[in-house]
């Protein structure tokens, strides 16, 4: 750990941050956090979920930031909860996997601009509302030499379609972000027994104080139970790609003679497509209800999202991934758990699902074990125990 024992504030590559104050730093109120997710997809909003309801357990004020279906995720989960404006990244995604790739590669630009803006945001914020930690879910720009500022990310690596030289220039590029945090949160375990690979166990660590803090999952298992033929198929990520691999659903299931729930990904979304007494189509679930209707399920059809993992993960279930195309982190997972045996994963341009329904009935699923959700709770016991 590169933070002095002595002073407040180090410097390191030119960027200055802060460690956490030894005690007496909220003068007795309760420390106020704001938690605020990337708005790519909907998995970083649905990984704060256990994040906030921890903190909220163990006397915390918080705060949420974001904007559009992220927003409308969260404020259906904490409603009480207060919110602010914050606008996101907006990313666009193009209809096939080389348009994607390039698509993403030309909204760098915009990308930089956003963390900047954040980052100003920021700054105005703590201000007005006396705010003494931050939360980011891969939100780079939220850091503050002020303040205490915690980064939420498993990809240490990122993964590119450009090679190894590519890979390493990113990552040179992620960890100098990263290193103005005071601390790096991976929602991942340490050691062998991980599920994101290679993303959140790189041979180089960044500077920044790194620590595992289990898989983050707002499921728990209620033991409900699973119905033979019931699939959950789930929906989410960013347009173009959601609507496409929407369609290719809506065309397999009109044939299945199963039941089927599916979850459009649409928070906040009024158009609703019609249901049957067999296939039940939602925009959007709480929590409580997706916990429901996962544990029922047979089989979970879903994108590689690392969230939407951790939360079959946590409930142990059998799944057939379908990475988002063009999206590396996602089609790196998929090969991952497919080589692991801990999913079933397809490409979005052979998917049919007569066909992966009868591959998983016969595929040999080694699902990882159910670890305990004392790392996160003592995670926040630790950071909050430091700013009382």
């Amino acid at each position: 750990m590169l933070l002095s024992q002595n002073n407040q504030k180090i410097n390191l590559d030119q960027t200055e941050i802060v460690k956490f104050p030894d005690g007496d730093y909220v003068q007795g109120r309760k420390p106020r956090i704001l938690v605020a997710p990337l708005d790519w997809g909907l998995g970083h909003a649905t990984r704060c979920i256990p994040i906030i309801r921890e903190l909220l357990q163990q006397g915390a004020e918080v705060s949420m930031a974001g904007e559009g279906a992220q927003e409308q995720l969260l404020r259906a989960e904490f409603p009480d909860v207060p919110f602010l404006p914050l606008q996101g990244y907006r990313v666009k995604y193009a209809s096939t996997r080389s348009g994607v790739i390039r698509k993403i590669i030309a909204q760098s630009p915009k990308f930089l601009k956003a963390i900047g803006k954040e980052h100003e945001w920021l700054k105005k914020i703590i201000k007005e509302n006396k705010i003494d930690t931050v939360i980011s879910d891969n939100r780079y720009g939220l850091y503050n030499a002020e303040i205490p500022c915690v980064l939420i990310t498993h990809q240490l690596a990122i993964k590119s379609p450009f090679g190894r030289w590519s890979e390493w220039l990113l990552q040179k590029r992620n960890y100098k972000y990263i290193n103005r945090f005071t601390e790096c949160w991976i929602p991942d375990l340490q050691g062998s027994d991980n599920l994101a690979g290679d993303l959140s166990h790189p041979v180089t660590m960044p500077k920044a104080n790194v620590r595992y803090i289990g898989w983050l999952s707002r499921f728990k298992k209620n033991l409900l139970q699973e119905k033979t033929g019931h699939l959950l198929i789930i929906l989410s990520g960013p347009e173009p790609q959601r609507s496409l691999f929407e369609n290719i659903i809506i065309r397999d299931i009109a044939h299945y003679e199963g039941s089927a729930t599916i979850v459009r990904g649409l928070p906040g979304t009024n158009a609703l497509l019609p249901s049957t007494n067999s296939i039940r189509i939602y925009n959007h679930l709480p929590a409580k209800q997706l916990n429901e209707e996962m544990e029922v399920a047979e089989f979970v059809i879903s994108r590689s999202g690392y969230s939407t993992v951790m939360d079959i993960a946590a409930l142990q279930k059998k799944s057939i991934l379908v990475p988002t195309p063009g999206q590396t982190e996602q089609e790196y997972l998929a090969g991952y758990y497919m080589e692991n045996n801990i999913a079933l994963a397809v490409s979005q341009q052979f998917f049919s699902l007569p066909a992966e329904i009868q591959k998983a009935r016969v595929f040999h699923y080694r699902l990882p074990e159910i670890v305990s959700r004392n790392n996160l709770k003592t995670t926040i016991e630790d950071l909050l125990s430091r700013l009382r």
